[in-house]
């Protein structure tokens, strides 16, 4: 791992603050520990306000020239940043590995999202279209036209800790943008690796300080961000109890918000299944990432007549996960990102027997040559109720919960009976069941799905959900509008000045 770090430019002490190639930090010292074998990576120092003053103070320079860059201009630094990302894919993947626990081949795949939304990106900047709208006037034109919106705050979680800061940011800068970059203080060391190579694209571009920057701490610098005048946009990506505080702070100065917060992701079961592709969907919904993705799978809410059928599968399935170090690609499931994290997944194991769950896996804490990090657990399933308390709420943890129902309507009220509203899924051959899912009386979350799972979304779509999981869109679609101001335009080409609606205002 020591040449990993090193080609990313990670030291054992870093400054965590950077607004570009320049790199400063004068808060506490931030100890950044592998959950997969427990040893320390690195250390960063934190940002102070002062720190944070630097930062924004740069953003918003920086702004005032990469706004006047042409677009298609923009997009070719962020298609030189994605091939950057391409020589560097097999380091950064690793580093995610190992600094998060999710598998090498999920960080792998965590890295090609980046790459995948520079592409994006790339295409998007010579396609930043307005309107052309009929005018009630004669000799009048109306438009709409895009503008770059500012500096753009974002507010990234543990579980993803790089590709979740390219879809806003490969986005924000072709926008004409600048970023500010607040990581999660559980994977500090991604950030810095990340700035860092898109300092070398800076670099070969003479580019100014401050189009990207980087901010490491606690809280604090959430704070910071969304309570500053100077930060139109704050995308954050979180737990619901978060996003209710930026949201609260960035609406009461009447700036934007981008909310991705929690999921309570179910998949539909009827008697219309293919049981095989149900039980790989299942699976690596509930446990990939060790269940500690926003889309995981937590309920999967199976029809009665093949409860029990699709419940032994479940069994042997699960009797063949491999558990251990997840930079061994033959191992299935890594460990949860910290004992924090083991200790709510307990609780909530314990919860759900208290309040009626049956164990169908039982899960645990594994020790031993392997485990030295206390933060492997067993993934487990519960035969459950949609209106336990525990079934409402998301436990970030391998944890699926199945449940029954008798009629297809009864299945979408279950689905939409929690108060997130990410991801869902439905496993049917038959189409009306399709149809009914995604039409406007089925299933309520931003994404829905048929005969895939509820884990892993492409970045060509827009990504997000409703209810407590914010109402926030990032990633594809015309998801970039969030990143731009719009304006509407009218030129009277006339030789008088009609007035809209008929008005008349004479002044001889």
């Amino acid at each position: 791992m020591q040449d990993v770090l090193k080609a990313l430019g990670i030291k054992e002490v870093n400054d965590g603050c950077s607004t570009g190639s320049t790199w400063f930090a004068n808060g506490e010292v931030l100890e950044s520990y592998s959950p997969v074998d427990g040893k320390l990576i690195a250390k960063v120092k934190t940002g102070t306000r002062a720190d944070y003053q630097k930062v924004i103070t740069a953003a918003t320079t920086a702004f005032k020239y990469w706004r006047t860059i042409p677009a298609p201009k923009r997009g070719e630094y962020v298609r030189q940043f994605g091939d950057k990302l391409r020589a560097k894919k097999a380091m950064l993947g690793k580093l995610v590995s190992y600094e998060m626990g999710k598998s090498y081949q999920e960080g792998l795949g965590e890295v090609q999202e980046m790459i995948d939304i520079c592409d994006f990106a790339v295409g998007l900047s010579r396609q930043l279209y307005g309107l052309t709208i009929q005018s009630e006037r004669g000799n009048h034109r109306m438009m709409e036209q895009w503008h770059p919106l500012g500096v753009v705050g974002i507010i990234s979680a543990f579980n993803f800790p790089v590709a979740v800061w390219a879809w806003n940011t490969a986005l924000a800068w072709i926008s004409g943008d600048t970023c500010i970059w607040k990581p999660s203080e559980k994977t500090p060391l991604c950030s810095i690796a990340c700035q860092h190579i898109w300092n070398e694209v800076a670099k070969e571009n003479n580019l100014p300080e401050g189009i990207s920057c980087i901010v490491n701490g606690d809280f604090k610098v959430g704070e910071y961000l969304s309570t500053d005048i100077h930060v139109p946009l704050i995308s954050a990506t979180g737990s619901t109890r978060m996003g209710k505080i930026v949201g609260t702070k960035v609406a009461e100065r009447f700036g934007r918000s981008i909310l991705e917060l929690g999921g309570n992701n179910s998949i539909i079961v009827t008697p219309n299944a293919d049981l095989d592709m149900t039980i790989i969907g299942a699976v690596f919904g509930a446990i990939g990432t060790a269940g500690q993705r926003c889309t995981s799978t937590r309920r999967l809410i199976i029809h009665e007549s093949i409860f029990d059928s699709l419940k032994e599968k479940l069994v042997k399935a699960y009797a063949q996960l491999k558990i251990g170090n997840p930079l061994d690609e033959k191992n299935h499931v890594g460990p949860l990102i910290d004992k924090d994290a083991v200790r709510a997944y307990m609780s909530s194991i314990e919860a759900a027997i208290t309040e009626g769950g049956k164990i169908v896996v039982p899960g645990g804490v594994l020790e031993g040559k392997g485990y030295e990090s206390g933060c492997y657990v067993k993934p487990a399933i519960v035969e459950a109720k949609n209106d336990m308390s525990i079934v409402q709420h998301e436990t970030f943890a391998p944890i699926l919960y199945l449940i029954k129902y008798k009629t297809i309507e009864e299945a979408i009220e279950l689905q939409n009976g929690v108060p997130q509203g990410l991801s869902s899924a439905i496993m049917t051959l038959n189409v009306r069941e399709a149809e009914l899912f995604l039409s406007a009386t089925g299933s309520d979350c931003g994404i829905a799905n048929v005969n895939i799972g509820t884990s892993g979304a492409e970045i060509g779509g827009a990504f997000g959900g409703e209810k407590e999981t914010g109402g926030g869109r990032e990633s594809g679609s015309d998801a970039w509008k969030a990143y731009m101001r719009r304006q509407t335009n009218t030129v009277n080409y006339g030789s008088n000045l009609p007035l809209a609606q008929g008005i008349k205002f004479d002044l001889n």
